[in-house]
């Protein structure tokens, strides 16, 4: 995608700060210590990652902050959505998987689709430490990145939380289904 496209109009702009300084407000059990001043202030001088934000909103991830890394002054924001993001289901692994279906592919893959927007895929580490904050993927699943290893032997790994328990499961690359989508990371 080119610089152009890439970049957000300011009347959308408004919008999407509008939508995460109410869910900032709203959430403040997922970001103890932090001022919505100081990340605004990161926000509004980078446009691509506001559109970054803007898409994980219009897809139905529901972004907010949950962590900070006071060393590098770095915010994390995840998609916080009680289940997977609904306009992010329905996707194989990556392209490979993509390319290799012989029929009904699906219209995308979790990796070109978070590359697109501009963001990453959880890892474990992160998946398990947004479940810190609430009850995610209780009826759908995500895609979180897969070890090179398991991904060279046709293999994906996805993630859900079923009886309080986060549960790390293996599919084929190519397999995709309307309740497994994939959650996102990005970092300001």
């Amino acid at each position: 995608m080119d610089k152009e496209k890439k970049l957000l109009l300011s009347e959308k702009c408004d919008q999407i700060l509008g939508i995460l300084k109410a869910r900032f407000e709203d959430n403040m059990v997922r970001h103890k210590g932090m001022r919505w001043d100081d990340i605004r202030r990161k926000l509004i001088v980078n446009n691509e990652k506001l559109r970054a934000l803007y898409e994980m909103e219009m897809s139905g991830g529901e972004p907010d902050i949950i962590l900070y890394d006071n060393n590098i002054d770095e915010y994390i924001f995840f998609d916080c959505s009680t289940e997977s993001p609904k306009g992010r289901r329905s996707l194989c692994y990556d392209r490979e998987a993509l390319e290799g279906r012989k029929k009904n592919k699906p219209l995308n893959n979790a990796i070109d689709m978070a590359t697109d927007m501009g963001v990453e895929i959880l890892t474990e580490e992160k998946y398990r430490e947004l479940q810190k904050f609430g009850k995610f993927d209780t009826k759908t699943s995500s895609w979180i990145k897969t070890p090179d290893n398991i991904r060279k032997l046709g293999g994906a790994v996805f993630c859900d939380c079923r009886y309080d328990t986060v549960f790390v499961y293996h599919n084929s690359a190519e397999s995709y289904y309307g309740t497994r989508g994939f959650r996102a990371a990005l970092k300001i």
